[in-house]
């Protein structure tokens, strides 16, 4: 089935035409800058706009940064805050006149690693943490999604966890990549002793760039990088319309 994933971020939109059973980007990935700000009527019209350049008149499935029960956004993490309480389905439907399905953004990119990329076949607890603008997080069990789960957001140092080691953060104050390392690996941690994993998959925009500080981390948990690199959660958010 194909199916046009759209991947919401706090920088980027992006979307491209999937095909759910294998996978596979049936055509080039498109993005736009994310509208600043980042109001729910501005992303509409950009997602709009992804449509428009595929011509797409099919079911559309989206990644978006926040928690969604029952196609809501219960928040808001790096877009507008007018995001809360918006029914995402609804306003996305409306403004494309196609039938649309959300979920977290890092829940579709977990669905894909674990169908299609390194967690394929896994079993017991795995972890993806998805790391860019923000710190997204997606829990498996046996395969199956836990949905919803915010581990970048847990109070940590003093703050939030995507505020200490995101890969923006690390940007903001120009650190350099072994220092970044050592607050990754902190919180890797963290996470670690709260829900001992069988595995967690490093996945984001910094997956790309493993070779500048992946053999820095050091943990008792199997570690790998997510292979589906940018188009997981395109591929993940298309997937979704079918589960």
């Amino acid at each position: 089935m194909t199916i046009l994933g759209v991947d919401i971020g706090g920088s980027g939109i992006k979307g491209a035409v999937v095909d759910t059973t294998t996978g596979l980007l049936l055509q080039e990935r498109h993005r736009i800058d994310t509208p600043q700000p980042a109001t729910p009527e501005a992303i509409a019209n950009t997602v709009k706009e992804l449509v428009n350049f595929f011509d797409w008149k099919g079911k559309i499935g989206v990644g978006f940064p926040a928690v969604i029960r029952n196609g809501v956004a219960k928040t808001a993490a790096n877009v507008d805050p007018t995001w809360v309480n918006v029914d995402v389905n609804s306003l996305i439907s409306k403004a494309t006149g196609l039938e649309a399905a959300v979920i977290n953004d890092a829940d579709a990119a977990g669905i894909a690693e674990m169908n299609f990329g390194i967690g394929k076949g896994r079993k017991g607890v795995v972890l993806m943490i998805t790391i860019g603008t923000g710190i997204g997080s997606a829990l498996f069990l046996d395969g199956k999604l836990v949905p919803n789960t915010e581990y970048g957001h847990l109070i940590f140092k003093g703050d939030s966890a995507e505020k200490y080691c995101s890969d923006s953060a690390r940007k903001k104050i120009d650190m350099k990549w072994d220092e970044w390392s050592k607050r990754l690996n902190i919180f890797l941690k963290h996470i670690e002793r709260t829900i001992n994993p069988d595995l967690i998959i490093i996945g984001g925009g910094v997956a790309k760039k493993q070779d500048k500080y992946f053999h820095l981390l050091s943990l008792d948990t199997e570690l790998k990088i997510a292979t589906l690199e940018n188009s997981a959660g395109i591929v993940g958010a298309a997937m979704n319309v079918n589960l």
